[in-house]
């Protein structure tokens, strides 16, 4: 203050008066003005009507490098928007079933920037609400937990081939008042399914031009209600099935003559691109009896074994696939008597594992076998697949020739590209040494 009041008398009498004049105006300088930010729009987007377990997501467009923020008529917190680009603002809200909206709910947005604040409102459906009956004090009922929402049945219209501006329509039924979601692993996610009337739920997916289905192809769809979400995988072709399967790898085969017991006769079924084989369908007759009931019988295969005197056995196998398309499928076989050629005439050929028909894992696959000391065993593989009734795969994944050890044994392994459960793995194998030889089939499955 000393130094000041010096300066003050060292500039004079007139300048230091005009300084002192100055000073107050210096001191309550105004700062400069503050505008409101903008809003430009404000969207809600909710599917109506809006019950507990329903998503609203809102979106506001305005002054960019602001606070945005929502409130809900009947909900006590506060929704934060964030800002996913310049001037757009995003948030979202899952409605609890503490949540009191009423029947005509608003929304309203604020959008804050160096203290001033704009607001827009947008009002939006809600179910309706019943007034709950007063509280009796003598009894209290405890409310039941939520349950979770039930998909009966969730199905596809075939169509006749996948090819870009096909249309895919899905329907479902289950719990009503819920939120349905389509799901194409690999091609589109998250396409809704409208309720179109009490527990039914439609919606379609149009095939573009870039779409790529994959091998392994999964499609889902989800139901939310009552704050719980179920999931159902379609178990169905997207094709139109008008092919009947056939059967296959017959064993015995035709018109062979197989000696001693137990017989084993047993064939595979190939539905390649259809919706598969039911096997409630499958019938086996044996030398004109019914042997259905006492032979194994899945969707790709079945097996019988059993004691059969020596004459001549036709089969018949008849089956159906799940579009009703009929197969039947005839042969003969002749069973000896118990005499068995000498010895040295018999050309040795088991396979100790696998077991015919048998379900292996996923991996690497190994086949034991036993021969001749020193032959040569000539081995092809075909892997065939159906995936999701859209189309198929066959191909040759193995043909090699190997050699048995001194004592007859001999392994080989081959494991597929593209794992696909449910498909068939046809093993030839052709043991020989000198002029001797013996070929035998041998059918596996990818285990589900």
């Amino acid at each position: 203050m000393k130094i000041f009041k010096t300066v003050l008398k060292l500039l004079g009498p007139a300048i230091a008066a005009g300084l002192m004049a100055t000073l107050p105006h210096l001191a309550h300088a105004q700062p400069r003005n503050k505008t409101a930010p903008q809003i430009s729009s404000f969207t809600v987007d909710a599917v109506a009507p809006v019950v507990p377990g329903s998503d609203i997501d809102f979106t506001l467009e305005g002054t960019p490098r602001a606070q945005a923020s929502v409130r809900i008529t009947g909900v006590s917190k506060n929704i934060v928007m964030r800002e996913v680009s310049q001037g757009i603002y995003e948030g979202s809200y899952t409605v609890s079933r503490r949540d009191r909206l009423g029947a005509q709910p608003a929304a309203r947005a604020s959008l804050r920037l160096r203290g001033m604040t704009s607001v827009a409102s947008q009002a939006f459906t809600a179910a309706p609400v019943t007034a709950a009956p007063p509280a009796t004090p003598a009894v209290v009922t405890p409310q039941p937990a939520a349950t979770l929402p039930v998909i009966e049945r969730f199905s596809v219209t075939p169509i006749a081939r996948i090819e870009p501006g096909a249309e895919l329509r899905f329907a479902a039924t289950g719990t009503p008042g819920g939120r349905a979601l389509l799901n194409i692993d690999g091609v589109v996610q998250n396409v809704a399914m409208p309720e179109v009337r009490p527990g039914r739920y439609e919606g379609g997916y149009t095939i573009r031009r870039n779409d790529n289905f994959p091998a392994s192809l999964t499609i889902t769809m989800s139901l939310e209600a009552n704050g719980q979400v179920t999931r159902s995988r379609l178990n169905q072709a997207l094709l139109v099935d008008a092919r009947p399967p056939t059967v296959k790898n017959l064993a015995p085969k035709n018109n062979e003559v197989v000696t001693g017991n137990p017989i084993s006769v047993s064939a595979t079924f190939d539905d390649m691109g259809g919706v598969g084989v039911d096997p409630k369908t499958v019938k086996l007759m044996i030398g004109g009896q019914d042997q259905t009931r006492n032979a194994s019988i899945t969707a790709q295969f079945l097996t019988w074994r059993g004691e059969l005197r020596a004459g001549t056995y036709p089969i018949e196998v008849t089956a159906a696939d799940n579009a009703g398309n009929a197969v039947r499928q005839n042969w003969t076989f002749v069973v000896t008597g118990p005499q068995t050629p000498a010895a040295a005439a018999v050309f040795p050929l088991d396979i100790t594992s696998h077991a015919n028909n048998a379900q292996v894992p996923s991996g690497a696959i190994e086949v034991r076998g036993r021969t001749a000391p020193d032959a040569k065993v000539d081995v092809q593989v075909q892997a065939i697949a159906a995936i999701a009734g859209i189309f198929g795969i066959n191909q040759q994944i193995l043909n090699t020739s190997i050699r048995s050890d001194a004592q007859g044994n001999f392994a080989f392994n081959f494991q597929p590209q593209i794992p696909v459960p449910g498909a068939r793995f046809e093993v030839t194998i052709n043991a020989s040494r000198g002029d001797q030889s013996k070929e035998t089939r041998l059918v596996l499955f990818q285990q589900r």
